[in-house]
């Protein structure tokens, strides 16, 4: 049984607490339950933020089979239809909820709605609300237009809203290099470089000797030693 203290703990607003956990995991059979909550709970907290797990990670043998429920939740993320994400939900709902990471799930609904915007806004110069209300699987038009306005505000899009006409007009893609995302993509990766080597000189450092008075009668047995080498190998002995 997992702790409920650790789960806590892995539930951190980031995942450096999991991605530890993983890595400093036991490659034990009796730390598998461990392993697979940690793993599931890594590629939960990637999605929140934005990021979409490597393929590499549902591929382990030992984890394979636990995290297909994980799998159909980030293909319906990285597709951005909501369609495909409720009905992943309707299926494996009890194995979400027997996970504790339901909830989780739930707030993924408006990742998936601004992959989806995202990726209409790449698609279409020029779209109607009806016809991205329909794409999305939207109840409205009327919530079409709150959704990519909220887009918009967050910076998800770069596009303008025609109220009048009821159309969403994309904005010209600007060169990615001219904006700050990819020093913030450097410097994170520099971070968790730098956490990881101060992580492994932590597990290089032994503990000081405590017994310093067998250390130091070694160390006079070694010159005792060495003396008498000396002496023997002195020619006037012979």
């Amino acid at each position: 049984m997992i702790s409920t203290k650790l789960i806590i703990w892995l539930r951190r607003p980031t995942n450096e607490c999991a991605i530890t956990a993983i890595r400093k995991c036991p490659q034990t059979k009796s730390a598998l339950g461990f392993l697979q909550s940690a793993t599931k709970l890594n590629i939960l907290i990637q999605l929140l933020t934005g990021e979409i797990p490597e393929l590499s990670s549902f591929r382990d043998v030992s984890l394979e089979k636990s995290l297909l429920p994980y799998l159909a939740v980030t293909r319906a993320v990285r597709l951005g239809d909501l369609k495909l994400f409720n009905e992943v939900l309707k299926k494996y709902d009890t194995s979400l909820k027997k996970d504790n990471n339901y909830n989780l799930v739930l707030r993924l609904r408006q990742n998936v709605i601004k992959t989806g915007i995202r990726t209409i806004s790449l698609c279409y110069k020029r779209i109607s609300l009806k016809d991205i209300c329909i794409k999305l699987h939207l109840d409205s038009e009327l919530s079409a237009e709150y959704i990519v306005g909220k887009a918009i505000k967050d910076g998800v899009i770069e596009a303008t809203i025609n109220h009048k006409e009821g159309y969403m007009q994309s904005k010209e893609i600007s060169d990615v290099y001219q904006t700050k995302a990819p020093q913030d993509e450097f410097d994170r990766r520099i971070k968790f470089c730098m956490s990881l080597h101060n992580d492994s000189v932590k597990a290089m450092r032994y503990p000081e000797s405590t017994n310093r008075a067998d250390l130091k009668a070694d160390m006079e047995a070694r010159e005792r030693e060495q003396e008498l080498l000396s002496y023997l190998q002195d020619d006037e002995f012979f």
